[in-house]
């Protein structure tokens, strides 16, 4: 066979396989957990360990060939009544799903070990049922579950002993081909109608044609993540680019309207001139002017309105490409939750609890980033609601309330945020056991925590290391579930909240956004730069007289909801020239929760923005202040602030004594010469971040998009410094630095490269060239760029 390095291999193919099949039975075998005579649930796991072990057999996994086998003959069992599989008899074949989802082949020693003794255990088990044909006595049957489906076993072909130990094939060609073509097919099926809808979506029946496969809109395809990502970012500025056709069709109305005024001028020297007798060539002239003058306007007239057209064809064409590009990030709830299930049943069966689950709304759909990061957080939740909220049976029967509990887990969509709820019909929160715990953990006096509302109290459920308990057991008592969920939530810029009723049960919300992808800002403006601000991290806005900034033991305050609230300006956080007017009035943001809660002074707010969110180069490392970049309407980029550095930046420069006061003006820099600083670069990201980190420290930054561009720029105006990339189009930055080098009055201009090539080689040619300062973008951050413009040439005022 010709090897394909785009080609997974058998094996390869096999674990894919194995862990589709895994799904199945683990969400067929709950199903009968509740219901073990539940037909369509018996002939879906009957099928995935039959199409489990005829694709073992073609790779020659003989363990997975042995385990499927033994399953398979116990689900072939309960469908012909012969065996009824109870709670234990799940758990072993739990067990044995367990392994199937991790089997790989047949060399791994310890898969070999748990595959045998599982094989025992359900073959211990099937040795006291009756043998496949034997008579059966209907009148002992165990009785059909409500709502189940009752239908005749189905037929099976018969696998002998040796078949089912029979070599795989000869031919690799023909057994890849085989194993792909059951996984395509399996892929395109259709579910049985009266199967569980949590095991519909994955359980295979008759195999479809491949034209069929093709046309099946349903289908699933698997996309690389990082190309999803690109497809967003590009239909996001797709988007910004059809916006920028109505300002030019608004500016066309203008011409249009000059071209209006200038006919009706041509009109009035007309009338003028229609009693003076003129040259007939003249009055020829005239009229042909006219003429023109109307066609021209016709011309207009109708251009302007195919503009209008294409402008909302593409607008709506672009928007409709930004939301499909979205969708495509999204995936239902349901598929980050598929564990959770089998979590439950296995805890609770370890607790001695009888839990019934239910799961509201599956297809809910959720950014995939956000999903994959919710496993981990609804574990916590649903393990502390089975340890801490639902009694033991006994218990709830004395407390006249149904034997089994019910853990119910909600998502859905509601006021623009996914909200998810993980609810209980326990106990409830003991809030005397909690206010003792919180007094014998110090965190809290005894008259401080008797003042606390429940609202207070459950607020320290979330503090790291804080627990219930007494003890520690394998489920809960280490105090890292709730602290972890809050921190989880936090990094989304989501909310959590407990709520519960004594005796009755505890809820908890969480409220996160619905995509990562796009965030809606409040942009504002410092030092003449705009900056996106989340929405979700800004308390409030206010307009403040500077009269009202109280200085307090050097520190600033303000009054806000009924307490003091420091105060700081954006100027400080960002470290930028402060401005030279000041008004009587300032823009003020609240930001942070509880003690850590400022009021941060900008230039201007500029309003709110739906933004796509463009990660920055992770080779530029972390960049402080600054979480990402995107684009705004008119296509201008934007930094978006990272809101958690922002409050790290003031506790430092309170703890710094740094602090500049926002009642007076800062020093005017107006009679001051500005440095100016050239940046060349073919990179937008690169080099937009580089002028504006450069520009908030008050240097003078013009760009040039490459050498030439550059080369240009220097022979044409005076700068202070240049920093410029190597690798960019029609002159490198090499060439660009031996040029100013060369040349007798550019020579002593400092020439900064700052590239992502950091080899020894590469450093030397460019110093070679006769650049003053090498700056490797793989360690750049903010300060190492700032420090070296400073040593070159100083600060940005002289």
């Amino acid at each position: 066979m010709t090897d394909d390095p785009r080609r997974p291999s058998l094996i390869d193919l096999f674990r894919e396989e194995a862990r589709t099949q895994a799904r199945v039975l683990n969400d067929g075998l709950l199903v009968l957990d509740r219901a073990p005579n539940d037909a369509a649930a018996l002939e879906a796991c009957m099928r995935a360990a039959h199409s489990l072990k005829g694709a073992a057999r073609i790779v020659g996994v003989q363990v997975g060939v042995e385990l499927a086998h033994a399953m398979e003959d116990c689900f072939v069992a309960a469908q012909e009544g012969r065996a009824l599989l109870d709670a234990a008899w799940i758990d072993e074949l739990l067990r044995g799903v367990d392994i199937v989802a991790h089997i790989g082949n047949d060399e791994d020693e310890s898969a070999r070990d748990a595959v045998g003794a599982c094989v025992a255990a359900l073959q211990a088990r099937m040795a006291r049922v009756a043998p496949h044909g034997a008579p059966l006595r209907r009148e002992g049957a165990p009785p059909v579950a409500a709502g189940s489906v009752v239908s005749a076993p189905t037929p099976r072909a018969v696998i002998e002993p040796s078949a089912a130990r029979a070599d795989p094939p000869a031919d690799a060609d023909a057994a890849f081909n085989l194993l792909a073509d059951t996984l395509r097919a399996q892929a395109s099926t259709t579910p049985v109608p009266a199967m569980p809808a949590s095991i519909a979506a994955d359980t295979p029946t008759a195999p479809a044609s491949t034209s069929s496969t093709a046309n099946d809109p349903g289908r699933m395809l698997r996309v690389r993540a990082d190309n999803l990502d690109r497809l967003l970012s590009l239909s996001g500025e797709s988007l910004v680019e059809s916006r920028w056709l109505k300002p030019f069709a608004q500016s066309m109305l203008r011409v249009k309207r000059v071209q209006r005024d200038s006919t009706r001028a041509l009109d009035q020297l007309h009338e003028t001139l229609a009693d003076l007798k003129l040259d007939p060539r003249a009055h020829a002239a005239l009229e042909e002017l006219r003429r023109l003058t109307a066609e021209s306007q016709h011309l207009l007239a109708e251009r302007l309105a195919d503009l209008e057209s294409f402008d909302r064809r593409s607008t709506h064409l672009s928007q409709q490409l930004y939301d499909a590009a979205l969708q495509c990030r999204m995936r239902p709830f349901g598929d980050g939750t598929g564990g959770l299930a089998r979590m439950v049943r296995d805890v609770a069966r370890s607790l001695g609890k009888k839990v019934r689950w239910q799961l509201v709304g599956e297809s809910t759909q959720v950014d995939r980033d956000i999903l994959d990061l919710l496993e981990a957080p609804l574990g916590h939740l649903l393990r502390n609601a089975l340890d801490h909220g639902i009694e033991a049976p006994a218990v709830r029967l004395a407390r006249g309330k149904a034997e089994e509990g019910t853990l119910t887990l909600d998502a859905r969509h509601t006021a623009g945020a996914l909200l998810i709820t993980v609810s209980d019909d326990g106990a409830g929160i003991d809030l005397a056991a909690l206010r003792a715990s919180i007094v014998r953990k110090k965190l809290a006096s005894e008259d401080t925590a008797a003042r606390l509302s429940e609202a207070e109290l459950l607020e320290f459920l979330f503090l790291p290391g804080f627990s219930l308990r007494d003890q520690v057991t394998e489920v809960s008592g280490r105090g890292v579930g709730l602290d972890a969920v809050h921190d989880v939530v936090k990094r989304v810029r989501g909310s959590v909240r407990i709520t519960q009723e004594p005796g009755l049960g505890t809820r908890v919300q969480l409220q996160l956004p619905l995509t990562l992808s796009v965030i809606r800002s409040l942009l504002i403006e410092v030092a003449g730069e705009p900056y996106a601000v989340p929405l979700a991290h800004v308390n409030r806005t206010l307009h403040v007289s500077r009269a009202d900034i109280e200085l307090l033991e050097g520190h600033q305050h303000i009054a806000f909801s009924g307490r003091r609230i420091g105060v700081v300006t954006a100027h400080q956080i960002l470290d930028t020239a402060p401005p030279a007017n000041e008004d009587g009035a300032v823009c003020m943001m609240v930001i942070g929760d509880g003690p850590q809660t400022y009021g941060v002074v900008v230039d201007r707010f500029l309003g709110e923005r739906m933004l796509v969110v463009q990660p920055l180069d992770p080779r530029l490392g972390k960049i402080r202040n600054i979480t990402a970049g995107a684009l705004m309407e008119n296509g201008d980029p934007v930094l978006i602030a990272d809101v958690d550095d922002w409050l790290r930046s003031v506790e430092r420069l309170v703890a710094g004594g740094e602090l500049r006061h926002a009642q007076h003006g800062g020093t005017s820099t107006a009679q001051r010469v500005v440095r100016r600083v050239l940046v060349v670069d073919d990179s937008l990201t690169v080099r937009e971040l580089e002028r504006k980190l450069l520009a908030t420290r008050g240097y003078d930054v013009t760009i040039a998009v490459d050498g030439m561009d550059g080369w240009n720029a220097v022979r044409g105006e005076r700068f202070d410094l240049v920093i410029t990339d190597i690798d960019m189009p029609r002159m490198d930055g090499i060439e660009l630095v031996t040029l100013i080098k060369r040349d007798p009055q550019l020579q002593a201009l400092p020439v900064m490269i700052v590239s992502y090539k950091d080899r020894e080689e590469d450093r030397r040619a460019g110093l070679d060239a006769g650049a003053d300062y090498y700056l490797a973008k793989g360690s750049f951050h903010d300060e190492a760029l700032l420090d070296a413009v400073r040593d070159l040439i100083g600060e940005a005022y002289g």
